[in-house]
């Protein structure tokens, strides 16, 4: 229920938020919203398909699942098929759409850390090596692949849900610690080393200091959010739409919602996302097996991380990385891989019904 209110959330505000620059660009103001509408419909068979797949056929199908990510992240990279947008080549044309490999590869590296992991649970302290050798390379070769094109946001919410999946298998504190400490230092030095990358920590910092030139997409999203007030100006008549925010019906969609239907609108989505994330964490807690766990808790890991760091460069809490909010931005990768991945959590979540079924008997008869 969540999952379908997002996605038919996001429709209305792809087609309010993007309905200007639409038609100054291309002459009809409904272009993208007809995309996303195809790219839901695209999204719920998905959904329904992998709900009906038992999940612990991923436990096999990840490996060609992430050797079909790296190649279309290796073929971004290539001048000839990647599409450059905003200086970043994360995308492959292909016809009228755009495919963006990245999305394909949070889930396949989900996929990939959660088998690991549940084939080696009993193994996790007195044979590290044998687990940690191969996630460093999926997870470590992802990750260099997505900061080449260059895509730090999405990084750093593949690197965070792989750690997140280290603590839920159980791994010790210790090697926890000093995974985030060294961790964190590589992403600080990737974020200091390039000066754009320095001058957006900069402005998250301070956006006023330069409300025109680096702090001016935060300063405009604020300004949209502020208007909002309690009930918003009204659906459809957002200001700042109109060529003020960036990136209005994609990274900074949350803006625009804000503005038209308030503070109000806001924590319904907030809500909606709660719920979404209750729902996961509850099946990851009911699941069968290891396998089923760590797969249902990676799936929400990564939709609560990614709507975590795209909802705080909106409000200014985070920095501005360029990653979507799932199920409502505009973007046909992102959408029909989430709601692909909702599919799997209902896969998992049928999965425990019977298992609590029998339980719920065997209490009754005591």
């Amino acid at each position: 229920m969540s999952t379908a209110s997002l996605t038919a959330i996001g429709l209305v505000m792809v087609l309010s938020a993007s309905s200007v620059s639409a038609f100054a660009a291309y002459g009809s103001s409904f272009l993208f919203f007809k995309r996303q509408l195809l790219y839901a419909a695209m999204g719920s068979v998905a959904l329904v398909g992998a709900a009906r797949l038992p999940y612990r056929m991923w436990k096999r199908a990840w490996a060609p699942m992430l050797a079909l990510s790296v190649v279309l992240l290796a073929l971004v990279l290539h001048p000839a098929a990647g599409t450059v947008v905003g200086g970043a080549a994360r995308w492959i044309q292909v016809g009228p759409f755009s495919l963006q490999p990245s999305e394909l590869a949070k889930f396949a590296v989900v996929g990939a850390v959660a088998s690991i992991l549940s084939g080696n649970v009993e193994r996790l302290e007195v044979e590290p090596l044998r687990w940690m050798l191969p996630l460093l390379l999926i997870v470590g070769g992802v990750s260099l692949l997505v900061i080449l094109q260059p895509d730090l946001g999405t990084m750093t919410v593949i690197a965070a849900t792989a750690f997140l999946l280290l603590f839920l298998a159980g791994v010790r504190l210790r090697l926890l610690a000093v995974t985030l400490f060294l961790s964190a230092g590589a992403g600080m030095a990737l974020v200091l080393g390039w000066g754009y990358r320095r001058a957006r920590l900069l402005s998250f910092l301070h956006p006023w200091s330069d409300p025109r030139n680096t702090g001016y997409q935060i300063v405009q999203s604020l300004i949209a959010l502020g208007s909002g007030h309690l009930f918003g100006v009204g659906l459809g008549a957002s200001r700042q739409k109109w060529m003020y925010v960036p990136n209005a019906h994609t990274d900074f969609i949350f803006a625009i919602l804000g503005e038209e239907l308030g503070l109000l609108g806001e924590l319904a989505v907030l809500a909606l996302f709660g719920a979404l994330l209750w729902a996961g964490i509850r099946i990851a807690l009911r699941s069968p097996d290891v396998f089923g766990k760590l797969l249902a808790g990676g799936i929400t890991a990564w939709l609560g991380l990614q709507a975590v760091v795209n909802l705080g460069a909106v409000t200014g809490i985070l920095p501005i990385t360029g990653v979507p909010l799932p199920f409502v931005s505009f973007g046909g990768s992102s959408l029909v891989v989430s709601m692909g991945a909702v599919g799997v959590l209902l896969s998992i979540g049928r999965a425990g019904v019977p298992l609590q079924k029998t339980a719920a008997r065997r209490r009754r008869a005591r």
